[in-house]
């Protein structure tokens, strides 16, 4: 029994697609609704966890609306070609928006006051210059407020969140500011910049509007395609395999994560604010549009299913495919594993993905980092490497014990990063390095323990629920996140993700099924797919 790399390849382009969507997404547009709409973290976060509120409902009805389907393309493909279309279409249509936004700031004072505060030939932990600063932002939100560009409610709400809290640090530091301090009031002074271009799109809200309806008909085509796409590779491949083959197709996501990094850092978007990201839409949207036509030609749904079922046969691992319709008929031990799992992926969703969709932010605002971009080009690298290997050491060792080793690797990464500063920032690239790893080795295995528990026949539904707990969590940490980004300090944002995916560690431990045996006697007795 051996897995077909060079077919699970071709099935691995429509993970590529979503993956270099969502990637490309998560890396600018918090950036376009900070920096250049004027969203603070919370409200950013809301707009982030759009998608994730979409894809609750919309995962579990298409992949089980694919389950029922029976067209002659398959009953997953027709959804990956509506779905990546539109999608596609709109991403690049946000380019126009971004573009009316980027000019009009830039006739903004925004632009030079940004300048000023990236301004490398200053010692930037001197209080004298920090108190330049705070006078010329004193200055220019009493001049607004004296000619009525702004109310005294406005007024008032910047001085408390902004300019006293950067007051206090500046009167608790010694004779200049800790790098800590530093990173606090470097997050202030982004917050001031936010509210200059929050002004700027209240002044005419009809572009913002605009970007928002276009960025959620993307959202929403890409949600009826995520559950049919991924259901396809348990589709065509017999389940002792699957972990193996999930490594494959998370190596195509990491490339395609990889790619996006790599679209970013050659158009210069990686680190800085108000640039324009036209080109990032435009060139994924387009190799959006080519990876489809590669999949269309390479990949035979109904072919590939048939070959599938007559090697169960072969192998004498045929089930009936109407023999379990969705979780409430599972016995009670396995109903009881399927919910530990799903909780566990809710866990660390909750803290993997607010530090992804938040550490664009950080990274430069905080840590002083030139580019964002490299740290998560790093982790994806180590990733592409490392995805193989785990998905055989996982037939060796068992999916449960491979991932609580991710688990706590994640958890230790995540957790070192609160104490790195900028004169630390090369240990940062280590980290996501290492962050790349523990990740991959939660994500090969995962899917395949919740799809080990389905039947040929509701793969798809399975595949619904698993995405409905992850798309649950990235609802939440956005806003949850941003909101103690706002309230506490930007730096709360690691320790935030380390508790979250150390409680992962717990529900992870107690789960039954949905492995494979690490110790196999005979041929058939490999496909024993509970756990002693």
């Amino acid at each position: 029994m051996k897995l077909d790399y060079k077919k699970t390849f071709y099935i691995g382009l429509a993970f590529f697609i979503i993956t270099i969507f969502w990637q490309t997404y998560d890396s600018i547009i918090t950036k376009i609704l900070i920096d250049k709409f004027g969203l603070n973290q919370t409200w950013s976060g809301v707009v982030m966890a759009l998608d994730n509120v979409l894809a609750l409902f919309m995962l579990p009805l298409f992949g089980a609306l694919s389950d029922k389907s029976n067209r002659k393309r398959g009953r997953r493909t027709p959804y990956v070609i509506v779905g990546t279309i539109v999608a596609a279409f709109a991403f690049m249509g946000l380019s126009y928006m971004d573009n009316v936004q980027t000019a009009r700031i830039n006739e903004t004072i925004i632009i030079d006051k940004y300048e000023i505060i990236n301004d490398t030939t200053v010692d930037r932990q001197e209080l004298v210059y920090w108190d330049t600063i705070i006078t010329d932002m004193s200055t220019e939100r009493q001049s607004a407020l004296s000619s009525e560009k702004i109310d005294q409610s406005t007024y008032d709400k910047w001085e408390k969140n902004v300019l006293n809290k950067m007051n206090v640090l500046i009167d608790g530091a010694g004779t200049e500011l800790k790098v800590s301090e530093l990173s606090a009031i470097d997050g202030l002074y982004t917050v001031y910049l936010s509210n200059l271009a929050w002004e700027v799109t209240a002044q005419n809200p009809f572009n913002f509007i605009l970007f928002i309806v276009v960025l959620f008909i993307a959202l929403v085509f890409m949600s009826i395609f995520r559950s049919p796409a991924v259901s396809l590779m348990p589709d065509v491949t017999m389940k002792p395999l699957r972990s193996k083959a999930n490594a494959v197709i998370n190596l195509m996501g990491a490339a395609a994560g990889v790619s996006s990094l790599i679209i970013l850092t050659v158009y210069g978007l990686g680190g800085k604010s108000y640039v324009n990201y036209s080109m990032a839409f435009i060139t994924v949207g387009i190799i959006m549009l080519v990876i489809l036509g590669v999949f269309l030609w390479k990949v035979k749904e109904p072919k590939l299913v048939e070959q599938r079922v007559a090697d169960d046969e072969t192998w004498g691992i045929t089930e009936e495919e109407d023999e379990i319709e969705d979780a409430h008929d599972l016995s009670r031990e396995k109903k009881i594993s399927l919910y530990l799992i799903l909780f566990s992926v809710f866990l660390w969703f909750m803290g993997y993905n607010a530090v992804m969709t938040k550490v664009s932010f950080y990274a430069p605002s905080v840590l002083q980092l030139s580019s964002f971009t490299l740290p998560l080009l790093i982790a994806n690298v180590t990733a592409i490497i490392a995805f193989i290997p785990i998905g055989i050491l996982s037939t060796k060792f068992g999916r449960r014990k491979t991932i609580l080793f991710g688990i706590v690797l994640l958890a230790i990464c995540f957790g070192s990063v609160f104490f790195l500063s900028k004169d630390t920032e090369w240990i940062m690239y280590i980290v996501f390095g290492l962050t790349g790893i523990g990740w991959a080795t939660i994500n090969v295995n995962s899917y395949p323990m919740v799809v080990e528990l389905a039947k040929g026949s509701n793969v798809g539904r399975y595949t619904g629920y698993y995405y409905s707990f992850s798309m649950a969590a990235q609802i939440v940490t956005p806003i949850l996140s941003g909101f103690l980004m706002d309230k506490i300090n930007p730096v709360i944002l690691f320790p935030y993700a380390t508790l979250f995916v150390l409680s992962s560690f717990i529900t992870m431990y107690f789960t039954k099924h949905g492995d494979s045996k690490a110790e196999k006697k005979t041929i058939l007795e490999s496909f024993d797919v509970d756990m002693d």
